[in-house]
């Protein structure tokens, strides 16, 4: 399956158990948003158009069978023109994710008195033109060659890794009222370590910022990835 694909069946299993978590609640208890963000904000105006129109807030005023199956259709069909839209574009800059976490996810992700979830699409891979900072051996970013450069190629790798110091360089912020679902990782295959290191740097990035929760799932078919999704987003914890 084309990742694009992969990543529209994800978006639509996160949508799906968002309505099944609207089902589920007394209309004077709705109180629920979902929105679709991409870092860094997509030029083509055409695919800004279509991601404002995934974003919903829904309330005791306005919950209704109209609203919850306009969103089931919105999910359904504007995931996957936006791909096709950035295919056509064919600019690929990479996803600023580390300035995102910086600069953004307080304000777009948090809201005081709501359960707050972030799902993040990704290979695993950290990568923007823009945004290539480096101290000692924390990096802005994570590229298969930056493995390979730092030798954490080898069974040795997490001993390295550790003793070292690598990682994610550490963002001053307290995630502790967020949970967090890291949905894709797609190890490249030469290196048999490739996913525990990718691993090792998401796990140590969020728990450094005080994620309440969070997990990190490699790249499986939609179908199987479904359960996971609502599994996580379902759970009352």
């Amino acid at each position: 399956m084309e990742f694009y694909k992969r990543d529209v069946g994800y978006i639509k299993s996160v949508s799906s158990a968002f309505l099944e978590h609207l089902s589920k609640k007394k209309v004077r208890q709705a109180n629920e948003q979902i929105e679709l963000f991409f870092e860094p904000s997509p030029a083509n105006s055409d695919i800004n158009n279509l991601s404002n129109k995934l974003k919903y807030s829904i309330s005791k005023d306005n919950l209704s069978k109209e609203i919850l199956h306009e969103v089931d259709s919105s999910y359904s069909n504007y995931p996957l023109k936006i791909y096709e839209l950035a295919i056509k574009d064919n600019n690929y800059i990479g996803s600023d994710t580390w300035r995102f976490f910086k600069n953004k996810v307080g304000d777009y992700c948090i809201e005081e008195g709501y359960r707050n979830i972030l799902v993040i699409l990704t290979d695993g891979y950290i990568y923007h033109k823009d945004t290539q900072l480096k101290e000692g051996n924390r990096t802005s970013f994570l590229i298969p060659q930056e493995i390979r450069k730092n030798k954490l190629n080898s069974s040795k790798w997490k001993e390295k890794f550790e003793n070292q110091d690598f990682g994610f360089i550490k963002i001053n912020k307290d995630l502790s009222d967020i949970e967090i679902l890291v949905l894709g990782i797609n190890p490249d295959s030469k290196n048999v370590y490739e996913e525990d290191v990718i691993n090792a740097y998401w796990s140590k990035w969020l728990t450094e910022m005080n994620v309440k929760r969070f997990a990190i799932k490699q790249a499986v078919l939609p179908s199987n990835m479904d359960k996971i999704i609502k599994d996580f987003i379902l759970d009352p914890i």
